[in-house]
């Protein structure tokens, strides 16, 4: 059984965090520092789904590193998501469009919460409505030192953890992506293999109830 503290432990970083990183991976384009929020607008109005391969690292405020990931991000436009975590502590986070659910595969377990309520106070609202970018945030570009085009990307809704997004383009595509929570913590994302409109099964979208023991609902 998953403990109490261990799961909740997991549900804040999860569910601050990683919406609005799907939002940003959902903004990219090699254009954005050059044509600003109308092309992130452009990009997202022809955007139907998405896969990726991912590395992640996240740091503390001091900037000492606390744990590195690796994995695969699905979307499918409107509202569903699939980011799944290798390794032996797996991790499975889906969203099916009315529910967010957090498995951990090793203890059979997965907790949930309503998808409006997940998204409430955060950038994702972008994944189902057709409002501007520049609704949710203050778009500004950034002076780069390593031959990526980096954007800042700054919520104007105060009541989401995440403070600061940057977003770092290679040559057509996003390939680093950076967020500063309200405590300092500091997330990295780097991209590769990103595949547009590519066709996903719908089950990648669903909870195998047959794995799972427990189901904790969090609203």
């Amino acid at each position: 059984m998953l403990s109490l503290s261990r799961s909740e432990s997991r549900r804040p970083r999860i569910f601050h965090w990683l919406i609005p990183a799907l939002i940003a991976l959902c903004a990219s384009g090699g254009a954005f520092a050059a044509e600003g929020a109308q092309r992130v607008d452009d990009y997202l109005n022809g955007l139907n789904s998405l896969k990726a391969d991912f590395e992640q690292f996240t740091f503390n405020a001091e900037r000492t590193q606390m744990m590195e990931r690796r994995g695969t991000l699905y979307l499918q436009r409107p509202g569903r998501f699939r980011w799944e975590y290798e390794g032996p502590d797996k991790q499975i986070i889906i969203a099916d469009s009315k529910r967010v659910y957090v498995h951990d595969v090793e203890l059979k377990q997965v907790s949930h919460q309503s998808q409006t309520k997940a998204l409430r106070g955060t950038p994702a609202l972008l994944l189902s409505n057709s409002e501007p970018i520049e609704q949710h945030f203050e778009v500004r570009p950034i002076e780069s030192s390593d031959g990526r085009d980096w954007v800042e990307l700054i919520p104007k809704d105060t009541e989401t953890d995440v403070v600061r997004i940057e977003l770092g383009f290679g040559k057509d595509t996003l390939d680093s992506l950076i967020m500063e929570d309200s405590f300092g913590q500091e997330t990295r994302l780097n991209f590769t293999g990103a595949q547009r409109n590519v066709s996903l099964k719908p089950d990648l979208f669903e909870i195998d109830q047959r794995a799972v023991d427990d189901f904790l609902p969090f609203d």
